[in-house]
């Protein structure tokens, strides 16, 4: 499973949320999260997508990238949506998949790989506890399938790896 937090949009007060397209930065940083992608190995054999504007967006500047550009849903229910939603859009949409990307919104993607990831390299898991950048991607690994984002308590899966952009600062900007 690999979650991606959409890039940076533009400021709330220029648009209304849903129609908020992505800055400069933004439409600098989601190719590179596409390239990061596509020099990883991880080739997702389907993405689901929040329909709001700097989502779909995102997606669409990563998805040049891969050398195969998987379907994409654009549901509903991403949009704003809290982790349980979002686990379970996944497990439901994934079925019979093994590797589904998720392009997102803070803070429920945060939230979601913060719950599902349970094990990992220790510098990773304490970069994603700290935050989950914009257009920052995390690569988890469920052992136990789409049932371990679904379990609850039962949640155990494993951080492979955490991206985020190069222009990323402290201060978030």
């Amino acid at each position: 499973m690999l979650l991606v937090r959409h890039a940076l949009a533009v400021p709330k007060h220029v648009a209304e949320d849903f129609e908020r397209s992505l800055s400069d930065r933004g439409r600098a940083d989601a190719p590179e999260a596409g390239r990061w992608l596509a020099g990883s190995g991880f080739q997702p054999h389907l993405v689901l997508c929040s329909p709001a504007r700097r989502t779909r967006e995102t997606w669409e500047l990563i998805a040049p990238a891969l050398p195969d550009v998987p379907p994409v849903v654009y549901d509903d229910r991403l949009y704003n949506a809290s982790p349980e939603v979002l686990a379970d859009v996944l497990a439901e949409r994934g079925a019979g998949l093994s590797h589904v990307m998720l392009v997102g919104h803070n803070t429920g993607i945060h939230e979601l790989a913060m719950s599902v990831c349970r094990t990992g390299p220790t510098e990773l898991l304490e970069r994603l506890r700290a935050e989950l950048p914009k257009a920052g991607a995390v690569v988890v690994d469920l052992p136990g399938g789409w049932h371990d984002l679904t379990s609850g308590d039962g949640r155990n899966g494993h951080l492979i790896a955490f991206w985020t952009p190069n222009s990323v600062d402290p201060s978030g900007n």
